[in-house]
């Protein structure tokens, strides 16, 4: 059986998250308004006022209450949805670290926008990448559709009993954010259907007077580790399991995106380029130009930052003459891209090829078609032999 129709709108990401969360009928929605996620808290706002969304909307005074309150209505037994931003995200760092911890299936959209450092109203995914260790599953995507789906999946992906962790959906702040395109919105009974199974789950443990449970106690000794372990393990867990996820929602909506990663002409590929977010359809661009030129070049976009994809990115590397990551962020003590630092980890796994990192995007900078071909270009060079600059910061050297 497959989804009906949607209805098509034209519409921002901001507006696509703020469906895709209301599509999943959350219990408790507290978030605070931050640039450039404002509109996300204002759309649910008024899906709230208008009846549409039945939740209870909790307007709190900072993000480290908005994310206490989404994993203390998880812990109690409900579904909850918050969002931020940048320093929205510092802010609640603390209480970040502790639904993780809690194992609280809290799912939060992340506009991604540069870190406090140095002040930047702009795009860049320093904040994504500054919490990468705090247990959380971590998504990235290309477009507006693909930000609605992904709220649904993140769902399905965080509350499976198998799994039982926070998810953060991320996208692009000012390019995704406020960019208006068309998007498909599923019936809200279709959506429904594509959450039932989590019904069908044992029930998850939760906040019950009648059964006193002890919450966010410390712990110690061999009881802390078990805990890590037991978390680890989920992560590793929520890679096939996403996997799993988008495969059914392809059959369900008609609408995929690979999983972990999405593959685009890499099979007979001798050259990989690895990127993540919006920049992946300008890339797409590039990947053809440069096909008709001869050149045999494939496109990985990165969807799970963590857990790592490593063992798909091995079978998708595997072969490959040589392969350049783009990351719009930097690996602070590395002088590389967070994402071309961990790829350097699979090396083993894909044999110990050219591999080259190159930094744009930063601070709202374009992306651009001539930049994209000039990382082809480059990677192409090392290939074939060639002697390459492993780190290149590419708008500084135009």
């Amino acid at each position: 059986m497959k989804a009906r129709k949607g209805e098509i709108k034209v519409i921002t990401g901001n507006a696509a998250a703020a469906y895709g969360a209301m599509l999943c009928r959350p219990d408790v929605v507290a978030s605070y308004p931050i640039t450039p996620q404002t509109e996300v808290v204002e759309q649910l706002s008024r899906f709230h006022a208008d009846g549409i969304l039945d939740a209870e909307v909790v307007e709190v005074e900072g993000e480290n209450s908005a994310m206490n309150i989404v994993a203390a209505a998880i812990i109690a037994g409900g579904r909850a949805f918050t969002a931020t931003s940048s320093w929205g995200l510092a802010f609640m760092y603390d209480a970040l670290l502790q639904a993780a911890g809690f194992r609280a299936p809290v799912v939060m959209a992340n506009v991604n926008r540069e870190m406090p450092g140095i002040l930047a109203v702009s795009c860049g995914q320093q904040d994504m990448v500054s919490t990468r260790d705090s247990g959380w599953i971590q998504m990235a995507v290309e477009n507006c559709q693909e930000i609605l789906d992904s709220i649904i999946m993140a769902f399905r992906l965080a509350e499976d009993i198998d799994i039982q962790l926070p998810v953060m959906v991320n996208y692009d702040g000012f390019y995704l954010s406020f960019l208006a395109e068309a998007v498909e919105i599923p019936l809200r009974e279709d959506a429904d259907q594509f959450l039932a199974p989590l019904k069908l789950q044992p029930e998850r443990t939760k906040l019950d007077p009648k059964r006193p449970l002890g919450c966010g106690t410390h712990g110690i000794l061999i009881g802390f580790m078990e805990l890590r372990y037991k978390h680890c393990a989920a992560l590793e867990r929520a890679k096939q399991k996403l996997d799993e996820i988008d495969r059914e929602f392809g059959e369900f909506f008609g609408r995929s995106y690979g999983g972990q990663i999405e593959e685009y002409r890499t099979e007979d590929a001798e050259i990989v380029v690895i990127t993540s977010g919006s920049a992946a359809g300008t890339a797409r661009t590039v990947v053809d130009a440069k096909r008709a030129e001869g050149v045999k070049v494939g496109l990985v976009k990165l969807r799970l930052f963590r857990p790592f994809p490593r063992e798909r990115l091995a079978r998708a590397l595997k072969g490959k003459k040589a392969v350049g990551v783009i990351d719009r962020s930097v690996c602070f003590g590395w002088n590389c891209g967070p994402i071309y630092m961990e790829l350097r980890a699979v090396a083993p796994d894909i044999g110990f090829i050219p591999m080259m990192s190159f930094i744009d995007g930063l601070a709202n900078m374009d992306i651009t078609t001539p930049h994209i071909e000039r990382v082809v270009d480059d990677v192409y060079a090392a290939s074939q032999g060639k002697p390459y600059q492993e780190v290149t910061w590419i708008p500084l050297e135009e």
